[in-house]
């Protein structure tokens, strides 16, 4: 079975296709709902499946365009009949800021901000509800919303389309790896979602934090530790809610590895995938990460960061941050002993070395993870999530690579990913048991340039190790 026949079973028909590409650009569009939906994952997905099935191009951008010009109409008419009640309303209640940051946006474009606000992610289903809590004259607001919906939809839409239709002509996929191919982005999409609604609710304005606390005032037991916890700050419930994911995911995957006899059938068809998409540059790009990875490349990387931990007096977060290191290096050993996994492929470099856990990717989850921990300690609480999605995406290339060398199945990587998280949420509760002084400031620029500097004198001039 190809890989159309299979998108074919498991998409709708045009029409309803065609419907829920409008229903997605509406929801995007409308405020409250639009803030909490990954509409610009949801479109594009939809777009390629459209462009898989040779949906009409006029057809799918009309879709779009008239579901987003409805989803900023609606938002419109909410905020000019309800006014001021706007803020009684969740989750503008509880987030109040939202709202303020748009009106600040407004205030500074005037009319242009209806226009510009449909390409701003943070206020994008905000501005037309602001928009009409001012009282933006309708005529005015139509107009903006009819430019901007038909600017956006192409935008949106045709990239996505695009990737639809080359999927078959680009990609000679190995039978019976279409399925494999979609729920793998299923679930990722479904995992990104979860962890971001979760990172909120366990913050101080989610409800879970706020049921917590409400059940740790009533039972003794419950309200001392937390005291304990909070003795210092907010009460770290992301970080303990990561530990408890990832140590219970962990335990789950390496039993499911050691009692399966050989690769898992997930690993064979991510193996035929990665051996069908190998070019010559994917590979040298793949080595080029592989030598990044290893000790000397890690090296590399901390070396800089670590003289500044020194010049500042700041033994205590040096000391943090070569504990993760180590931590991982003695369970990445400990680990591949005791489990005794054989690689797919091991070159002359990793003759005696095993497969379970990946320490490729374990150790690049913790010198991240842990750096954007201590970035994000630094930032505003509604900017911290940008160090941990730029750690996310630097992580996956250096996961990626294994699985293109072929010196890794792809359950070592997630083992080795699910690893990585354990220590990293172990380094933060411990640094946050009690209270530290302030990183800032930092010369970022430099230190990143001195990484940069000696992990390109480590790739040109050492073997691998």
């Amino acid at each position: 079975m190809n890989l159309t026949a299979t998108l074919y079973q498991l998409t709708p028909s045009p029409g309803m296709l065609l419907l829920i590409i409008g229903a997605i650009a509406m929801i995007e569009s409308l405020a409250m709902v639009g803030l909490l939906v990954p509409g610009v994952v949801l479109i594009t997905a939809a777009a390629s499946l459209a462009g898989h099935q040779e949906l009409s191009i006029p057809a799918v951008l009309l879709a779009a365009f008239v579901g987003a010009v409805i989803g900023d109409g609606v938002s419109f008419i909410l905020g000019y009949t309800l006014r001021e009640r706007v803020t009684l309303l969740w989750p503008f209640s509880r987030h109040p800021e939202w709202l303020a940051h748009a009106a600040r946006f407004f205030q500074r474009h005037g009319t242009l901000s209806v226009f510009l606000g449909r390409f701003v992610g943070p206020v994008r289903p905000v501005i037309p509800l602001t928009a009409g809590i001012l009282h933006m004259p309708p005529r005015t607001f139509t107009w903006a919303n009819l430019a901007s919906a038909a600017l956006w939809a192409p935008a949106y839409v045709l990239p996505g389309y695009l990737l639809g239709q080359a999927w078959q002509q680009r990609l000679d996929l190995p039978p019976g790896l279409e399925r494999w191919l979609i729920v793998l982005g299923v679930v990722m999409v479904a995992l990104a979602v979860t962890f971001s609604w979760l990172r909120q609710q366990v913050s101080r304005p989610g409800r879970l934090y706020r049921l917590l606390l409400s059940g740790a005032r009533r039972y003794p037991l419950l309200r001392r530790l937390w005291l304990e916890q909070s003795e210092h700050g907010e009460v770290p419930l992301g970080i303990w809610l990561l530990l408890v994911l990832s140590l219970g995911g962990l335990s789950g995957w390496t039993i499911l590895v050691i009692h399966h006899d050989g690769p898992l059938e997930m690993d064979l068809a991510v193996q035929a995938l990665f051996q069908a998409l190998d070019t010559p540059w994917l590979h040298t790009s793949s080595e080029t990460l592989a030598r990044v990875g290893d000790r000397y490349g890690i090296l590399a990387l901390s070396l800089p960061w670590a003289l500044w931990l020194l010049t500042r007096h700041r033994l205590d977060a040096l000391v943090q941050g070569i504990a993760g290191l180590v931590g991982i290096a003695l369970l990445n050993t400990l680990g591949k002993l005791l489990i005794g996994r054989a690689r797919p492929f091991a070159p002359e470099y990793l003759a005696d070395s095993l497969a379970y856990p990946s320490a490729h990717t374990s150790t690049t989850v913790v010198l991240l993870g842990t750096a954007a921990a201590f970035v994000a300690s630094e930032l505003p609480h509604r900017q911290r999530f940008w160090p941990y999605w730029i750690a996310i995406l630097l992580t996956l290339p250096m996961a990626l690579s294994r699985l293109t060398l072929g010196v890794h199945w792809l359950s070592d990587v997630v083992g080795g990913a699910l690893l990585g998280l354990v220590v990293c949420a172990l380094v933060q509760l411990a640094w946050q048991r009690r209270p530290r002084p302030s990183l800032a400031p930092c010369p970022w620029t430099w230190l990143l340039l001195g990484s940069l500097l000696l992990t390109t004198i480590r790739v040109v001039w050492l073997p691998l190790a």
